[in-house]
């Protein structure tokens, strides 16, 4: 059988032979014989009949054969002596990449990466470029040559784990091998989001910041710069009486996120801002006796979302729902129907809203009025409307009666006021004329009833209208139309 021997050069190198004396052992290379005498001390056959060679070169390469001839047996040995080294030199490059303090590689998602990798080897060697997350062969590419590279285009956290070059002397089989890992980081657009997650117990608040999507994982802190976590989702309880304390109506939570692909000044951040509840509604109601009522009440405005309850009286007794009273409504709208209504339910209601900032009510004053008094109050108001009415049409005749003695236009009398009677009277007679006569006439003295009277025609040419003054004992004042 033929076996084959690879070494390096300059190394010790022994061909072994399994012969139990030198004496009778035959080595030859290529054919011719080997004679250890006449190669300076470099070759040797030792007591197991092995063949030695010092300071292996590319000319001891060759098929050795080694035949031993004993009394009882013969024994023959090929071996195939090839000079082999590498590989040695192996050197890998991944770029653009940044380098953590352990040696891991890291990459941005989307970008372009080079991975290269070099060695050498004698006679020949064959390298490949592998990557752990490989779903089948592990093998990304290979070649004989002295370098290999290969890229990815856009890498994606699926393109993440650890990458390796390996180079194998072909000859001697001999393998180098040279691993690194890569992390891809990637970082959303996205800002954390901040919630708040109901408590059973009221004295205390729980928030929440969440910011998932992204790696490595981020560092989160609620307020307090110093008391950072890295976390994805993060988690705080507050007591509530430390906001009670401050008898304010709302305050406002921030979230700080901090990453690794973030710059300095870029600041990720949430707020959430808390609120006292505050229901509204009418504070007033009326209901007839043996009817039904409704009372409402709005509350939207409380973060975290305020529990509303319906109580009666003073000493707010908790109502609960039955025949009596009906609770409805939604989340933002709570309704108390109170059916049958009587005189014992003419009381103060109070909606009552409840969250950790404390207790705000809405105070609704129910009147229960009975049917009798309805009436009474219809018929009052039907009489009270039927006197206004009527009033005003006696007013109107009135006024209509005495239309004549009304000052009409720009009519002035003027009266005098020594001593004199006033019985002016002025009668009017329509014209379609609106000129005016200022020109004066003579004054007829005349006895009318009785008393002395002046009477005074003012005709208009072409109109028909005609006024006429009487005057008792005394100058006709001034007119005018």
């Amino acid at each position: 059988t033929e076996t084959v021997q690879t070494a390096e050069p300059g190394v010790l190198v022994r061909i072994p032979c399994n012969s139990t004396t030198p004496a009778s052992v035959r080595w030859t290379k290529d054919g011719h014989d080997v004679r250890p005498e006449t190669a300076d001390g470099r070759l040797a056959v030792l007591q197991n009949g092995s063949l030695e060679i010092r300071r292996m070169g590319r000319d001891d390469e060759g098929i050795y054969l080694c035949s031993s001839t004993l009394p009882d047996s013969d024994f023959r040995a090929r071996v195939q002596l090839r000079m082999a080294s590498g590989p040695k030199d192996l050197s890998t490059l991944v770029f653009p990449v940044i380098s953590l303090s352990n040696g891991t590689l890291v990459a941005n998602r989307g970008a372009f990466i080079h991975f290269r990798c070099s060695a050498s080897s004698e006679p020949s060697q064959r390298l490949t470029w592998t990557f752990s997350r490989a779903p089948s062969n592990n093998t990304l590419i290979s070649t004989s040559q002295t370098s290999l590279e290969y890229w990815i285009k856009s890498i994606q956290p699926g393109d993440q784990g650890v990458y390796t070059c390996g180079a194998i002397n072909t000859v001697s089989n001999q393998t180098v091998n040279k691993s690194s890992e890569l992390l891809v980081y990637y970082l959303p657009p996205t800002h954390p989001d901040c919630m708040w997650i109901p408590t059973p117990d009221l004295s205390f608040i729980q928030l929440n910041c969440s910011w998932p999507g992204m790696y490595p994982t981020p560092k989160l802190s609620w307020g307090q710069k110093d008391d950072v976590q890295e976390t994805n989702n993060l988690s705080v309880m507050l007591n509530s009486s430390l906001v009670q304390n401050e008898k304010i109506m709302e305050k406002k939570f921030t979230c700080t996120a901090q990453h690794a692909l973030l710059p300095a000044r870029d600041v990720r951040s949430c707020s959430i801002i808390l609120k006292a509840p505050y229901p509204v509604g009418k504070p007033m109601a009326v209901a007839l006796e043996g009817s039904n009522v409704t009372l409402s009440c709005t509350e939207v405005t409380s973060v975290p979302t305020a529990n509303t309850t319906w109580r009666k009286g003073l000493l707010q007794a908790l109502i609960t729902p039955g025949s009596k009273y009906i609770l409805s409504g939604n989340t933002a709208v709570f309704l108390l129907t109170i059916t049958n209504t009587s005189k014992d339910d003419e009381d103060v209601y109070f909606c009552r809203s409840e969250n950790q900032f404390g207790v705000v009510e809405l105070q609704v004053q129910l009147s229960v009025k009975s049917s009798s008094s309805a009436y009474v109050g219809g018929v009052i108001g039907v009489f009270i409307s039927f006197l206004i009415v009527g009033s005003a049409i006696i007013i109107a005749r009135v006024l209509y009666s005495r239309r004549h003695q009304i000052c009409l236009g720009n009519v002035k009398l003027r009266h005098l006021t020594s001593g004199d009677e006033r019985g002016d009277v002025l009668s009017l007679v329509e014209s379609d004329d609106e000129h005016f006569f200022q020109d004066t006439v003579p004054q007829l003295r005349t006895e009318a009833n009785g008393r002395r009277t002046t009477l005074v025609e003012v005709h208009r040419i072409p109109s028909s209208r005609i006024l006429t003054f009487y005057r008792s004992g005394a100058n006709l004042g001034a007119g005018c139309f």
